[in-house]
């Protein structure tokens, strides 16, 4: 089917208050920040065994879609629990633990009850994957138009590499090469993203017809950004970045990953909201690879259902990422070798309940997709 018909399809579908502390708490914390509870939903399930589980009462609703936890691991500045959900006492009632189970409203009018696609279009001569290859304007549309019909919802359209040691380049020439491309996409109906950085590709691109703004510096790399951003009413994604781009990768270090970046993404959304833009826009990016090891990388992933925690969709970008090649080795050192580790990353993204994954392969993170979803819909 034409990749309209399939978005309006998805479209027509489309502070946390005090709590008794449970006395069985185990003293064995990692370290998270002060005065501050983080809800991690675990022993997740699909399919019958959700139903099943959730009828009984054994399990809750992540996000309100077909993914079930039926454990958290609460942890605050002290201790750490796992807790089966029977057991979570005066702790259902928090706001953190309500925000896990609340279904997400359509995101720039596409559903957010099931994992949907982004697929990249670097209209960029020097990025990580394919810069260069799509630098011409006619090559971008056309490879944008490729994207949707593979599967793609979302198309993100960047002018700027932002991978590590990247030199930043000025919005008037990043416009230069996105606008057209923005307005080309954005006219045959597609939800067209804009990756950037810049207030005034910001603007340019929301005039062109973009819906979304992907920022990897959430709103932090001009004093103007938040502002524009807000002025546009496009719908935003807030993406953690350690650093700017150049230093991003010069021994990155943290307390504890997850929660500083919990952290760091709760502030964000605060900020963006006194600028002027609702929550009801606003989308989170642990940022996968910015100003983290692989080890980082892998801890995010594995814990990234926690994120669902700030009541916002959740986008995560682990495509042809440098941390296949440090667990897969020399097979994957090359970008192009890639492909493999990327759809098992985009796997466990699926299985932690991503609401969108950023991808360079769509037609293969479609049919990997596909897979995954028919399975959540088989029989005990």
């Amino acid at each position: 089917s034409h990749p309209r018909t399939r978005a309006a399809n998805r479209r027509s579908r489309a502070a946390a208050s005090p709590v008794a502390v449970p006395p069985t708490w185990a003293r064995q914390s990692p370290s998270p920040r002060a005065d501050r509870l983080y809800f991690r939903p675990t022993a997740l399930l699909r399919s019958e065994a959700a139903q099943h589980a959730c009828a009984a009462g054994a399990a809750l609703r992540l996000v309100g879609g077909g993914i079930a936890f039926s454990a958290l691991h609460v942890v605050d500045s002290e201790r750490s629990a796992w807790l089966n959900v029977e057991r979570l006492g005066d702790f259902a009632q928090h706001a953190g633990v309500e925000a896990l189970q609340t279904p997400r409203a359509p995101f720039a009018g596409i559903a957010m009850d099931a994992p949907c696609l982004m697929g990249v279009l670097n209209v960029t001569p020097d990025s990580f994957f394919d810069g260069g290859r799509y630098a011409d304007t006619d090559a971008a549309i056309a490879h944008g138009l490729a994207l949707a019909e593979a599967g793609a919802e979302i198309i993100d359209v960047g002018g700027e590499s932002t991978r590590p040691g990247a030199t930043p380049i000025a919005g008037e020439d990043e416009c230069k090469r996105v606008l057209p491309v923005v307005r080309a996409l954005a006219e045959t109906g597609l939800t067209v993203s804009i990756d950037t950085r810049n207030p005034v590709t910001m603007s340019a691109a929301a005039a062109a017809g973009a819906a979304i703004i992907n920022d990897v510096s959430a709103l932090t790399h001009h004093p103007q950004s938040a502002a524009a951003a807000a002025e546009t009413g496009l719908s935003v994604i807030l993406m953690h970045s350690l650093s700017d781009p150049r230093v991003m990768q010069d021994n990155p270090s943290y307390d504890h990953v997850v929660f500083d970046i919990y952290d760091a993404l709760k502030a964000r959304l605060v900020a963006a909201e006194t600028a002027g833009i609702p929550r009801a826009r606003l989308a989170v990016d642990p940022g996968f690879g910015f100003g983290k090891t692989p080890a980082h990388n892998l801890r995010l992933l594995a814990w990234a259902a926690i994120f669902h925690g700030l009541g916002v969709p959740l986008l995560v970008g682990v495509s042809r990422k440098s941390t296949i090649a440090h667990i897969a080795g020399d097979a994957a050192e090359r970008v192009e070798a890639r492909l493999a580790g990327s759809l098992a990353l985009a796997q466990v993204a699926f299985d932690q309940g991503v609401q969108m994954l950023r991808v360079h392969d769509v037609a293969e993170a479609a049919q990997a997709l596909a897979i995954w979803r028919a399975l959540g819909e088989t029989s005990d």
